[in-house]
């Protein structure tokens, strides 16, 4: 399998930056198959296999989470061969949008409450203590994992093969 040659995969089961390692594999099938020089040497279906090369869990409030995920081996007329691709990256949704709305919403419910409780002393209070509510509630819900799910289609490029077939 020559060096450039585009490999589009569908994932056999999600994989999280939230629970996956480096080093951890794994599988999926060619969504088409593989022709070199008019020849097909990879038929749609066929077996691959890869590796995790980057996980990095999110944070609560900032720092989404990171995935990347390379090729290892590819099924080629019956055996599988070990392959190099490029990555796969994915990156989790940002936090600022979520958690500006979630800490900014707190704050005018709380200023609105305090005002009515109390004036304009109690608008200040309560922007304040609402502010303080939003931040909770975004550091409560702000995990933002990069996810391949499972099914999902990932386009590789082979950058180079082994002789070795296993």
């Amino acid at each position: 399998m020559p060096a450039g040659t585009p490999v589009t995969v569908r994932i056999g089961s999600e994989i999280s930056s939230g629970s996956a390692k480096i080093g951890n594999t794994f599988d999926g099938t060619l969504v088409k198959s593989v022709v070199v020089g008019g020849k097909t040497i990879a038929a749609a279906g066929s077996p691959v296999r890869g590796k995790v090369t980057l996980a990095k869990s999110s944070g609560r409030l900032h720092e989404p989470g990171e995935l990347s995920v390379r090729l290892t081996s590819v099924q080629v007329n019956g055996k599988m061969m070990a392959v190099s691709s490029s990555p796969y990256h994915v990156k989790g949704k940002g936090h600022m949008k979520s958690n500006a709305t979630k800490i900014g919403g707190g704050a005018a419910a709380g200023a609105v409450i305090g005002a009515i409780a109390g004036g304009g002393k109690g608008a200040a209070i309560g922007t304040l203590v609402g502010a303080g509510a939003g931040t909770g509630v975004a550091a409560a819900t702000g995990k933002e994992e990069a996810v391949i799910p499972a099914e999902h289609a990932v386009a590789f490029t082979i950058t180079g093969t082994t002789a070795k077939a296993h």
